[in-house]
Order: C-alpha cells, then sequence, then structure tokens
C-alpha cells in the first residue's frame, strides 16, 4: 500500500466529511474512525461513495467505532483494533489524515 487515506468525521454532521475519497488510488488504503464509519451505514450517500472507491482499495474501520454505533457494513470492510491502526499506519509509505 502506498497512503493510507484516514477519515473521522462523520459524513452525516459534515457534508465534506469524505471529499478525500477523491484523492484515493488504487493499492491505496482507507481507514474510517470515530464518526466516519457512519459512511459504513447501508443505504447512505456515504455508503455509495465507498462503492466508487478504485477496486484494488482496502477499506478499514475501527471494530469499536462500527460495534458502537451498531453498524452492519453492506460493503466488504477489514474491522481493526487500535494495535493493527498502528501496524497499518507504519507499513503504508504515507499517511494523509482528512479530519
Amino acid at each position: 500500500m502506498t497512503t493510507l487515506h484516514l477519515f473521522s468525521r462523520s459524513p452525516l454532521l459534515d457534508a465534506g466529511a469524505l471529499d478525500g475519497l477523491a484523492w484515493v488510488r488504487d493499492e491505496d488504503a482507507v481507514l474510517l474512525t470515530g464518526g466516519a464509519v457512519e459512511a459504513l451505514r447501508p443505504g447512505s450517500v456515504a455508503a455509495a461513495l465507498l462503492i466508487q472507491l478504485p477496486a484494488k482499495t482496502t477499506l478499514y474501520a475501527l471494530a469499536e467505532d462500527v460495534q458502537a454505533r451498531c453498524l452492519q457494513p453492506e460493503r466488504a470492510v477489514t474491522l481493526i483494533d487500535y494495535p493493527t491502526f498502528v501496524d497499518l499506519s507504519v507499513s503504508c509509505a504515507k499517511v494523509i489524515s482528512w479530519t
């Protein structure tokens, strides 16, 4: 993976919370944390944006944030914990925080 794109703002509260998705390229990773996991809510406008990610993009979300909101994502997403978040950050060449 070349770049980790980190999102933490809720797309339900901030219309521009996921604007950085336009910069995601193949082989990049996207990590949703905090309110940004609301983008996984089935049927939402934000969920439709995630479906449009490049084919080789890996989508991650913090498991505790998804569980706290009782979400059942439609799209394939890898749920991770904080230690894995750190490992992911270190394994990527760049980390861009869109917060």
